[in-house]
């Protein structure tokens, strides 16, 4: 390939890399090296932020799952059993909610604690809704069960893995309890 041939094709490739580009004035208006240098926003998250933040919202929607949908166990449920052990699960969860908010208002900087449902936990609280008696209960141990074991290995994940002491001891602290709540729920009967 000619010399005047691949200065054709790179500047009609700089052409068309320059077309999926929008009008933006920072981007067009970067004209020296130190302007080039990406510069961290102060408002983004850093890494480690981010993996804090997500623990401490998977934490917050665990507890919500569980107080939620054992708030319709007491209404749709049946089993003597089930209703005791939802009964357990809101004292619990509540407590371990505000323990959390003491944790995270604790840090610098403060985490906040987003308790939105995902949109399965969201799922299956709508499905649990729709049960009762018997069937309700199946259900509610069967997603009791399967909350405190993924509750429980995100746990133990970030006391393992996380890089905020305080956030760590709070699972450590966690670990315990959400264990005994597992194996209670694996020996309720519906």
């Amino acid at each position: 390939m000619t010399i005047r041939a691949t200065i054709l094709a790179t500047t009609a490739l700089l052409a068309l890399a320059g077309c999926g580009r929008g009008n933006d004035t920072a981007q067009t208006n970067m004209t020296n090296d130190t302007a080039m240098t990406a510069q961290p926003d102060a408002t983004t998250p850093t890494p480690a932020a981010s993996a804090s933040q997500s623990f401490v919202n998977a934490a917050a929607a665990s507890d919500a799952f569980e107080i939620e949908t054992s708030k319709v166990a007491l209404t749709n449920g049946a089993s003597a059993s089930v209703k005791s052990f939802a009964r357990k699960m809101i004292e619990a969860h509540t407590a371990s909610t505000a323990k959390l908010k003491a944790t995270t208002a604790g840090l610098s900087p403060a985490l906040t604690p987003d308790p939105t449902l995902n949109a399965e936990q969201q799922q299956k609280l709508d499905r649990l809704k729709a049960l009762n008696g018997n069937a309700f209960d199946q259900a509610y141990i069967t997603e009791q069960t399967a909350a405190h074991q993924q509750t429980l290995d995100t746990l133990k994940a970030y006391a393992a893995s996380g890089d905020v002491p305080a956030l760590k001891s709070f699972a450590n602290e966690m670990i315990p309890t959400v264990t005994a709540h597992l194996n209670m729920a694996k020996s309720l009967k519906a």
